[in-house]
């Protein structure tokens, strides 16, 4: 609970602790980028204010995974129900002891992608993971979603995300088969539909 102090006027309080902002902390705003969908904007946002209040640099993999799998119905629907989500959302609520503590000391990078610096906040890998899946909603026509954030986070076996993953016992190439399953049913839908 924060303590407060009145500041004279009527009943307004402000804290005494001061609150570090995500600005402060060096993780910026990107979230409104037009090429992400509302529903993306808000998972970033959610993985930003996980990454501030975990102490943490930047935003990662880990971070983007469990905001899609809190947030976004349709990416959590990539994953089989039941005692595998439920173990993989405990490895990822408890990122503050163990593998967490040893991410702490270091920046997500698997080397396999180039450095992305204009994506302020995020770790290299997860900037880049934010660029392909923009680049695979473009494809499609429309803006980055969920699961397009979803399919780039398990193509890189170095990132944490994929390492939490195989800790909670999911193979990530049946969560992309069942993601681009999902993306052809779709895409079959809609030429149907004309």
């Amino acid at each position: 609970m924060t303590r407060a102090r009145e500041t004279g006027g009527l009943g307004d309080v402000q804290p005494l602790t001061p609150r570090q902002s995500a600005h402060e902390h060096g993780i910026q705003r990107v979230d409104n980028d037009a090429r992400l969908s509302d529903e993306l904007a808000s998972v970033v946002g959610g993985a930003r204010r996980r990454a501030v209040r975990d102490g943490d640099r930047q935003i990662d993999t880990a971070h983007l995974l469990h905001s899609l799998l809190e947030s976004d119905p349709e990416a959590r629907a990539a994953f089989v129900e039941g005692p595998q989500i439920a173990r993989l959302l405990g490895y990822l609520v408890q990122r503050s002891i163990g593998y967490g503590l040893r991410w702490q000391s270091g920046v997500e990078d698997s080397g396999a992608v180039p450095v992305v610096t204009e994506t302020a906040g995020f770790s290299p890998l997860a900037a880049a993971c934010m660029e392909y899946a923009c680049e695979r909603a473009a494809e499609r026509g429309g803006p980055a979603r969920g699961t397009d954030l979803l399919a780039a986070i398990v193509l890189d076996p170095q990132a944490r995300a994929v390492e939490v993953l195989g800790r909670a016992g999911i193979d990530p190439r049946e969560v992309l088969t069942r993601l681009d399953g999902r993306v052809g049913m779709a895409e079959e839908c809609g030429e149907a539909a004309h």
